[in-house]
């Protein structure tokens, strides 16, 4: 059973992306990443526009940290592979773009502060996601497509 997660960007902020998320087009919770850059800043720069493997991720300071703190949900962090030049790219928890680190942040809602997106109730949405996410990639293939309408690559 193959599983689709859509990124689908709507806005832009200075440094900020903000993006509906939809499981299988049920839309379960919003996006937060850095802008796009025409070249790659490590860091600081948004996944770009594709289609991409969603596996497990059990090594690292990270991993070890989201284990400690949910004990009975983690099974590895979620990691966005073979995208062409980028490399331990997560699905995680946190507010601001100065938390992505080049990865997809999640939340149940947003809010407009000083020209930038930031997330809300992070933990809420990343346990839902994360649950449903382990589920499906426990069951088969699960991919993630990121697309662009509101914002310019």
């Amino acid at each position: 059973m193959k599983s689709v997660l859509q990124v689908l960007r709507k806005q832009q902020g200075k440094n900020s992306t903000l993006s509906e998320i939809y499981l299988n087009n049920q839309f379960i919770c919003y996006g937060l990443e850095d802008i796009p850059r025409p070249k790659k800043i490590a860091g600081s720069t948004s996944i770009p526009v594709g289609i991409y493997p969603l596996g497990f991720n059990k090594d690292g300071g990270m991993n070890g940290n989201y284990y400690d703190r949910f004990p009975k949900l983690h099974r590895g962090m979620i990691e966005i592979k073979s995208i062409p030049g980028f490399s331990y790219v997560y699905i995680h928890i946190g507010n601001t773009h100065k938390e992505t680190a080049g990865c997809l942040l999640v939340g149940t809602g947003y809010l407009l502060e000083k020209e930038d997106y930031r997330l809300v109730q992070s933990v809420t949405a990343y346990k839902k996601l994360y649950g449903m996410l382990v589920e499906m990639m426990e069951k088969g293939e699960v991919f993630i497509e990121v697309t662009s309408e509101g914002v310019t690559q």
